[in-house]
């Protein structure tokens, strides 16, 4: 299915506001929560500066208390900033409030709906608190989108964990925001399910829509996302293009497969860093900066051994989360 291009709602008309380069702009941001009688205050946000481009699927990462949650639900309006800047698609959180939020749609982690309404009538009431006229609704295509067409008119009750997650990501879209932030969005969510929210997010950036997704799965901030920022206790510890990220870390690995087994490696091959993993399988961790698999390749047909096979693995977005931050986890 198509995906339309993004709605512009007509109170950014009225604003008369051009479409801006980046669809969220942060300056400066910090948030002090006020301690605890007989503690000092913490920041959960110092001073960050990020731009979010227009159109782009972004990924925020950080370990738990890094200040995820506190950054969208800024973003958001439900969170007040203590100093700093922050615009959505253009429009300052200060000074219009109002507009700012309905350029925003949210999907938090937790499943917030009336299990005794239907579907379609939580996408209308939802429509109608964000003022959408009845002929811009688009209830029944949303909920068609989303794979809820045939609940539509069930109690909310039903529906398993994956259609309410679905539904909250319907509910989200319902006044066609043109930033969409994805809470974790497929926290708890089957193989099959996870697959189906991966390609409505790729298809909604396609038509417009900036997408910043918050995951714990690493594997899918490294498929899905054009840019990352990486924040760790309340700072950005790293931001770049996915693959810029990943071109960081100067390292990869080679595995080799020779045509007979070895039970010790020769002295030549281990000089050069190789190890002996399987009676025929050898790998190498190297810096392609630093060497050239010319001269390992050479070195092992000079020992006697043909090759059968060889593979090499680029560094993924774990190893550079655990390198940037020294956490183990992105929850």
């Amino acid at each position: 299915m198509t995906i339309p291009a993004v709605i512009e709602r007509p109170i950014n008309r009225q604003a008369g506001l051009a479409v801006p380069a980046d669809a969220v702009s942060i300056a400066g941001l910090t948030k002090v929560y006020r301690g605890a009688r007989g503690q000092s205050a913490k920041p959960a946000l110092d001073a960050i500066d990020l731009a979010i481009p227009r159109g782009a699927i972004f990924g925020l990462l950080g370990p738990n208390g890094a200040g995820k949650s506190t950054l969208i639900n800024i973003l958001a309006g439900l969170v007040i900033k203590t100093t700093g800047k922050v615009e959505v698609w253009g429009i300052d959180i200060d000074r219009e409030p109002r507009q700012a939020r309905a350029a925003i749609g949210v999907v938090p982690q937790e499943i917030l709906i009336d299990f005794f309404f239907t579907p379609r009538e939580l996408m209308e009431v939802q429509a109608g608190l964000y003022g959408v006229p009845k002929a811009e609704r688009r209830t029944g295509y949303l909920l068609e989108l989303l794979g809820l067409a045939d609940k539509a008119d069930v109690p909310a009750r039903t529906l398993s964990g994956g259609m309410r997650r679905r539904l909250m990501v319907a509910k989200a879209m319902v006044h066609a925001p043109p930033v969409l932030v994805l809470d974790e969005p497929t926290a708890g969510v089957d193989v099959e399910l996870r697959q189906h929210l991966w390609a409505n997010v790729r298809d909604l950036a396609a038509a417009g829509t900036t997408i910043l997704l918050t995951t714990h799965y690493l594997e899918e901030a490294e498929r899905l996302c054009d840019r990352i920022a990486i924040i760790d206790k309340g700072h950005v510890v790293a931001c770049d293009t996915t693959a810029a990220l990943i071109a960081k870390i100067d390292e990869k690995t080679l595995t080799v497969t020779v045509d007979r087994a070895l039970h010790v490696l020769p002295p030549s091959l281990a000089a050069l860093g190789l190890e002996l993993v399987t009676p025929c399988k050898l790998v190498l961790h190297y810096q392609p900066t630093l060497t050239a698999i010319g001269n390992v390749l050479d070195a092992i047909a000079d020992a006697g051994l043909s090759i059968r096979d060889l593979g090499t693995e680029e560094t993924g977005l774990e190893e550079i989360f655990l390198h940037l931050t020294g956490s183990g986890g992105t929850s």
